[in-house]
């Protein structure tokens, strides 16, 4: 860098930037904070060395990560980043669970609204055509006093060449009885 202005590691180390400055292309002089706060934390010789065994290619996404490190650092000396991530990770938890209630209110809402629907609307069987409109068994929620059980059978496929056996559901036993 010869001529111009040297950059931001040399003019805070007081030293002349040499053409080939590992420090030039990533601390430019017009940003002389960023290098401060890097060589504040991790010491120049520290970052000179880290960078230099790093792909050129990689340097400057080193250098961000570096500069975001010495930040959080700075900003919390004990946790440094891993207070800010940590932190992060419980806002998103956070969030999922509110989503989630969200979610089961709505649904319970969507429940509410059907039930209130059906109770106004007279019981009209459904015919084999309109069952043959419903998509999948997770869209059948229609109480199964609507329609008649051969058709039922005939949907589920539990006809009479069918090999499942239905069972009465497991009674529930107490320790205590």
């Amino acid at each position: 860098m010869v001529g111009a202005s040297p950059c931001a590691s040399c003019k805070l180390l007081r030293r002349r930037c040499a053409k080939d400055c590992i420090f030039a292309p990533y601390f430019p002089p017009h940003d002389p904070h960023k290098f401060a706060i890097v060589h504040k934390v991790f010491g120049a010789s520290n970052v000179s060395k880290m960078l230099q065994e790093i792909p050129v290619e990689q340097r400057g996404d080193a250098v961000s990560s570096l500069v975001f490190e010495a930040n959080a650092r700075l900003r919390d000396p004990v946790y440094g980043c891993v207070g800010a991530i940590s932190y992060l990770q419980t806002q998103v938890s956070q969030l999922q669970m509110q989503l989630a209630v969200a979610e089961a209110e709505i649904l319970c809402l969507q429940m509410q609204q059907q039930q209130q629907q059906q109770s106004q609307q007279p019981n009209i069987p459904i015919t084999a055509q309109q069952m043959m409109m419903i998509p999948d068994d997770k869209s059948l929620h229609l109480s199964t006093n609507n329609f008649d059980y051969s058709l039922q059978q005939q949907y589920l496929n539990f006809g009479p060449t069918s090999n499942i056996v239905m069972q009465d559901p497991p009674k529930r036993e107490s320790l205590w009885t």
